[in-house]
């Protein structure tokens, strides 16, 4: 098979960048299609797989090594057996916040050509650089086998898509832009509502500290604090100016950008000295502890609360980041099928568990994300994932920097280079001029 041109590739970026509104029922009209139109393009037979599976041993890549994530790996992987019992997972998860060190393990497995039986991606841009070095195959295929367009969102398949071959499945949608808050920690502090807007909520942070929370915002290392600031540039810029930063119609030195990056210096101001190896989680928890009012993190925190035995309402709440209401900051983990990997029919097997009703509800129940297919009763989900089935089908979508459906993986590595240095230095220009010559060099 030919290998994916650069163009290809641009083109699926393009795509990813300008994610509109990806659930039936609403949202605003998505910018910057793919050339591609999801299964309906493919020319290529349904995946029919053999009863009980292809046999052999499959070894699926993630970085779910721990906590209420690996326990999302595990249900999946119990209906995978039950699926598909003549098939036999290999789990070959490498620990590390965000996946940076299982990228840099899978990179350098990829280039030697020992590729695994199925990677976990982040479904978006960051798929870019694996099509364009040839290193992982369409699994049309294996989507039209589980329903297509009919079960998977068409918006979602065409940001998948290069020219009409899909890259992976997704296994679930996550939203980023998520408050997590100690409501007794904000009664304490007076504080009644629900901030409007960043200014609003860096008021409140001065009274929860006033009331003596030393850090009333908790951060992990520098994974979590891209995540933060994009919430920030969402709010300060709106979806519009925050996706023009992916298509150049937004500059990054931009008074908007300034103004976002001076009010991420104010909230760092309010958090915990963290190092890049700090993990979510006890950032999740210090929120639990009554340690901080506030932590910004994606919706897998739902399992960590659990795992605490946390009570919504009583233990932690949760809203948009504020200035951000009505915006869906989006991301989806998705599963490949590697050029040269030694047993591809049983990595289809994995794919078709993945994309599965049956798997994407056990997954997602575990791991607190929602189903990226339509037809999973939204009743036999919890109050938090309920509220974001629907908020996907009426908000506004927008892509996630720090979870690779914005851009691909060398202009994130980019940014979060210059969010760590920021961490220590403080220096507003100086970020801002880091992230305009990341735009120039990646965009």
């Amino acid at each position: 098979m030919q290998r994916t041109t650069s163009r290809a590739a641009a083109l699926l970026a393009v795509g990813a960048l300008g994610l509109g509104a990806c659930a039936t029922g609403g949202g605003e009209t998505t910018e910057g299609s793919s050339s591609g139109s999801g299964s309906s393009s493919s020319a290529a037979e349904a995946y029919q797989p053999k009863e009980g599976g292809a046999g052999g041993d499959v070894g699926v890549f993630t970085w779910w090594a721990a906590g209420s994530e690996k326990k999302g790996l595990d249900a999946l992987v119990a209906e995978y057996k039950k699926q598909y019992p003549n098939d036999t997972f290999v789990n070959l998860a490498v620990a590390g916040g965000a996946g940076s060190n299982a990228k840099a393990k899978l990179a350098s497995d990829l280039k030697n050509d020992q590729p695994p039986g199925s990677f976990q991606g982040h479904a978006g841009a960051e798929l870019t650089d694996y099509i364009a070095a040839g290193q992982i195959e369409p699994v049309n295929d294996v989507v039209d086998a589980l329903g297509g367009d009919e079960v998977f969102p068409k918006d979602l398949l065409d940001r998948l898509s290069v020219e009409g071959s899909i890259y992976s499945v997704p296994s679930n949608i996550h939203r980023a832009n998520v408050v997590w808050a100690n409501p007794q920690v904000l009664k304490e502090a007076g504080i009644n509502e629900t901030p409007k807007d960043m200014k609003a909520w860096i008021a409140d942070m001065e009274k929860v500290k006033k009331s003596g929370v030393e850090n009333p915002l908790s951060i992990g290392g520098t994974w979590t604090q891209v995540q933060l600031f994009e919430t920030v540039l969402l709010s300060d810029l709106g979806a519009d100016g925050y996706s023009g930063l992916f298509d150049g119609t937004t500059k990054w030195d931009s008074d908007e950008v300034k103004t976002a990056v001076s009010d991420f210096k104010t909230l760092l101001s309010y958090a915990n000295t963290a190092s890049d190896g700090d993990d979510w989680p006890p950032a999740t928890d210090a929120v639990v502890d009554g340690k901080a009012a506030y932590n910004v993190m994606g919706d897998w925190a739902v399992a960590q609360f659990d795992d605490r035995g946390a009570k919504e309402g009583e233990d932690y709440t949760y809203f948009p980041v504020p200035g951000t209401d009505g915006v869906f900051d989006f991301l989806a983990d998705s599963f490949t099928l590697p050029r040269g990997t030694e047993n591809p029919d049983g990595t289809k097997d994995w794919l078709m568990t993945v994309g599965s009703a049956d798997g994407q509800k056990a997954f997602n129940l575990a791991k607190g994300s929602i189903p990226a297919r339509t037809d999973v009763a939204m009743d036999d989900f919890p109050a938090y994932q309920q509220s974001a089935m629907e908020d996907f089908t009426s908000d506004t979508i927008i892509s996630s920097i720090a979870h690779g459906a914005a851009v691909p993986l060398a202009w994130s590595t980019d940014i979060s280079t210059a969010v760590a240095k920021f961490s220590s230095s403080k220096d507003e220009a100086t970020l801002v001029k880091e992230l305009s010559a990341a735009a120039e060099k990646n965009a």
